[in-house]
């Protein structure tokens, strides 16, 4: 019997992004060069893919440093998403090795959150409560010195001393439409606060949204490949259905589609997400060749050439 024939639409960029690169990078280098146990705090990036293969390498995944055994030498490193400062504070206390694998762009953002809480500014952050990245950004100042805002309608309901000294920051991975709704009500509430000279939503999850925003309304479904506490990966499923296509999935792999959903369909829009590898995204278009005749077509709109150097402790790793 004849495949039903489906168009799969993938959307480029997609997948790894350099800070991905980079975390994955430095638990890599520091199995080299350290040997296993390399004990990491929290999840180096949020994919389930990434980790397993990291813990087969010998990465032990931890909470808090007080895992880490009495004496132990191996190193901790600290995931992408950034950590408090009291985090580094407690490994120097305990004389444990330990390696920052907190990507740029998120430090861009905490060392933001530092000069404006210098110049006394009120900060406000834009962002997800209890993301690791937010509590990281928030953990950078005194306790109660950051105000979260995670809707536009929280806006209405912040208290400041001087409303003319306030400053906001946001979250990397959050949706750029609904953080510019967040920014405008900020800045029609506080006329005079100071922003950002370069955003904050790091160029990956822009280029994602930008991407899926235009297959969307291609799409009669479309499957985006993330874990689900994968904040850039949800804002892609967020993204597709703003713009048109409401059959949109979010998936850890081949294995976690139900392919009977789509036998009604014409044509399947493909992404993933910032932490999500591209061996995961073949295995889908391979899986579908099981079920239909596939017609593949890749619609590109920006090529990223951005890469991130590795802390100098692993160079040559």
């Amino acid at each position: 019997m004849r495949k039903p024939l489906l168009k799969i639409i993938l959307a480029r960029p997609r997948g790894f992004c350099a800070g991905v690169e980079r975390a994955i990078e430095i638990v890599e280098r520091a199995l080299r060069k350290f040997g296993a146990p390399v004990y990491v705090r929290h999840e180096i990036v949020h994919n389930k893919h990434v980790l397993e293969n990291l813990k087969k390498k010998g990465a032990v995944f931890i909470k808090e440093l007080d895992e880490v055994p009495k004496g132990e030498q191996a190193p901790v490193i600290f995931s992408a998403h950034g950590v408090p400062k009291k985090v580094p504070e407690e490994a120097q206390r305990r004389n444990l090795i330990y390696i920052d694998a907190t990507c740029p762009l998120v430090t861009k953002v905490h060392r933001e959150a530092e000069a404006h809480h210098r110049e006394g500014h009120q900060v406000i952050l834009i962002g997800h409560a209890g993301h690791p990245e937010v509590i990281g950004t928030m953990g950078q100042l005194p306790e109660g010195s950051v105000i979260l805002v995670e809707k536009k309608e929280d806006v209405a309901h912040i208290k400041v001393t001087l409303p003319e000294k306030t400053a906001y920051i946001t979250q990397t991975t959050l949706s750029v439409d609904d953080t510019r709704e967040i920014i405008a009500t900020l800045k029609k509430r506080f006329p005079k606060i100071t922003f950002p000279k370069k955003e904050d939503i790091c160029y990956a999850t822009t280029n994602r949204q930008v991407a899926v925003r235009a297959i969307a309304p291609k799409v009669d479904a479309l499957v985006v490949i993330g874990s689900r506490n994968s904040s850039n990966s949800n804002r892609l499923i967020e993204t597709a259905r703003a713009c048109g296509c409401p059959r949109s999935f979010l998936a850890d792999n081949a294995k976690d589609i139900n392919w009977e959903n789509f036998r009604d369909i014409k044509t399947l829009g493909l992404t993933a997400g910032a932490s999500a590898p591209e061996i995961l995204v073949q295995e889908v278009v391979k899986t579908a060749r099981k079920f239909f005749e596939v017609d593949e077509e890749t619609i590109t709109l920006t090529e990223e050439r951005i890469t991130f150097n590795v802390p100098g402790i692993l160079k040559g790793s």
